[in-house]
Parts: structure tokens; sequence; C-alpha cells
């Protein structure tokens, strides 16, 4: 305190009588000299900082983006479709895969002429408004969403398996009947 004090103007300590008053200016002026020596040092290493001139920036690459497995970023990711208020989130989706085979006839197309037995294989004849037969065994796709599932004695049972837009699955079981001669 008193290596301080010589530093001070003696005229100001008449006025400073307490020994907590030294103090806070002594304090206060520690902290502006520290201050002002940590402004130099910024200052001095700004002055240093790479220079970069106007021929070097010509020298660099601009940016290009490439489009490859890469939305637009220019194009909305919402929709007038999507953000319309009127879709209804249970409607049945289509998955979009090409229909092929017994795929483009519906099980209410087709009418069962016979069912088959050959061991542990049951199998099934079926036949198209034209009159042209097919025969199905389990597995075999009917319809969009069609699946042969399982064989009576009687009948044939088509799993039909529909995914609305929220992604709910709705399983429905087609029974197609065998007729006997003469019914319609």
């Amino acid at each position: 305190m008193r290596l301080m004090s010589r530093y001070i103007d003696r005229s100001f300590l008449p006025v400073l009588s307490s020994t907590f008053t030294k103090l806070l200016l002594v304090v206060s002026v520690c902290f502006c000299t520290l201050s002002l020596m940590l402004n130099i040092a910024v200052s001095a290493d700004n002055d240093t900082a790479e220079q970069v001139t106007p021929s070097e920036l010509n020298k660099v690459t601009p940016f290009e983006y490439k489009l490859e497995n890469r939305p637009d970023p220019f194009v909305p990711f919402i929709t007038e479709k999507a953000a319309s208020s009127n879709v209804n989130m249970d409607e049945v989706i289509d998955n979009g895969e090409p229909l092929t085979g017994m795929q483009l006839f519906e099980p209410g197309q087709l009418t069962l002429v016979a069912l088959i037995k050959k061991g542990s294989e049951s199998m099934a004849m079926v036949q198209d408004s034209s009159g042209k037969g097919y025969v199905i065994s389990q597995g075999t796709k009917i319809g969009r969403r069609g699946l042969v599932k399982d064989f009576t004695p009687q009948s044939v049972i088509v799993e039909e398996t529909a995914v609305t837009r929220a992604g709910k699955k709705t399983v429905t079981e087609v029974v197609m009947l065998l007729k006997k001669e003469g019914e319609k």
C-alpha cells in the first residue's frame, strides 16, 4: 500500500482518510493499467494479421453446388398439394409396382372353378370373364394387394393388405367360393 501511495498525488490523501477508500483507489488504478495493456496487446495482434490482396481474391475458385443425389435448395420442401388441409390420411396409396400375371385381375373378377390337392400341396383353378383359365397356389399374388393365403374344401382365401397415407396397414380377407354346377 505504501508503494502505491508514492505514485498517487498527495493532494488526494487528506480527502481519502479511510483505508477502504485508499484500497479502492489502488484497485481501480491497477484495473485501468491492466485493461490498457490488454488493448495494446490485442491491437498489436490485429496489425500482424495476414493481409489479402485483391489479386489473391481472384485466384480463389468459386463455390459450385452439385445437384447429384441432392435436392434443389431453391425448390420449396412443402408443395401446395401437401400443404392443403383436405388430404385424407386414411386414403389407401398404391405402391406403384407394375402389375403382371394374376395381378391384372381382382379376386371379384375371377370365378373359382376347381380345387385340386396333390399330396400336401393345394391348388385351385380360376376363370376370368372371357373364359380363360388359370392355376393358382398358396402365395400367388392376385390383384393390386392380394395374396392367396389358404385353401379350404369349398373356397380360396385371399388376403389383401392395404397401406394408408398415415402408414397404417389394413388387412382384409376375400373368400372365393366354389360354386356347384348350375349355380350362378
